[in-house]
């Protein structure tokens, strides 16, 4: 499974080395970029790692004309990465990472006949945030996807910031215009619940709120993603998470082609 565009190419991480890699990336965004805090071992090994880690796929984006500028026997350098977890993988090991703030059990048991799949962890270098990475990305995930038989992806999605007060439009927004269909919901734990129902709809301007919503989540709702009800605050990484579902029935024709996720992309 693979796609190039350039010097640019997405796959599977391939081995320990690269796996340590795309989590010295997540490292470098998460903690270094944005106000995520490490433990003491992260800190040590300035790695973003976790027990789900051993059990995922792990999507990654290489620069191959970074190769010059690295080590001896290094692989090319990694500019972007996803996680994925598959269902049978999760029931099989650790669960779903998204279950420790979302409650996913109505879900899974509505649709017994359906595939899922978690994505979570997502990140590109700075010099690498463009057109291009995110192309092969999505290349990369439906290629997944398409070899996996997956029906529907799910995962946290963040928004910087653990003041939901600071956040009530795009919160607003994304109960009021994006929530999940009937039969499809999901809410955060109760524990842990945060009401996103902020604004009534009609008292914000709900185009000035779409603008405010990370490039990430924006990209889901193009997809075709709805949302969950309720968020949750991640004090660890200094974010306000909801809840994405994107059922690939549901991805619109216009962003298939756009993205190039078709067999003939290279990306089977």
């Amino acid at each position: 499974m693979g796609g190039r565009l350039g010097s640019l190419e997405v796959r599977l991480a391939r081995d320990a080395r690269e796996l340590r890699e795309a989590q010295r990336l997540r490292f470098r965004v998460f903690y270094e970029e944005m106000s995520a805090l490490p433990n003491p071992l992260s800190a040590l090994l300035r790695r973003d790692s976790d027990r789900f880690d051993r059990v995922c796929d792990h999507l990654v984006v290489v620069d191959h004309a970074q190769r010059a500028h690295l080590p001896i026997g290094a692989s090319s350098k990694v500019v972007g990465t996803y996680r994925m977890l598959r269902q049978e993988v999760a029931e099989e090991s650790v669960g779903f990472y998204t279950s420790s703030e979302f409650d996913l059990s109505p879900l899974l048991a509505s649709h017994p006949e359906m595939r899922f799949l978690e994505l979570g962890r997502s990140c590109v270098l700075a010099s690498h945030r463009d057109k291009r990475t995110l192309e092969l990305l999505w290349r990369g995930i439906h290629a997944y996807v398409r070899r996996h038989r997956i029906d529907v992806m799910i995962g946290c999605a963040s928004l910087e910031g653990t003041h939901p007060a600071a956040l009530a439009e795009p919160l607003s927004f994304l109960h009021h215009y994006a929530p999940c269909p009937e039969g499809w919901e999901v809410r955060a734990r109760p524990e842990r619940h945060v009401p996103m129902n902020i604004l009534s709809k009609g008292t914000f301007n709900p185009k000035a709120a779409l603008r405010s919503l990370p490039p990430l989540i924006k990209g889901y709702l193009r997809l075709g993603a709805r949302f969950g009800d309720g968020a949750v605050i991640d004090r660890q990484f200094g974010t306000t998470d909801v809840f994405v579902l994107l059922r690939t029935s549901e991805i619109a024709e216009r962003y298939v082609q756009h993205f190039g996720l078709q067999e003939q992309s290279g990306a089977a």
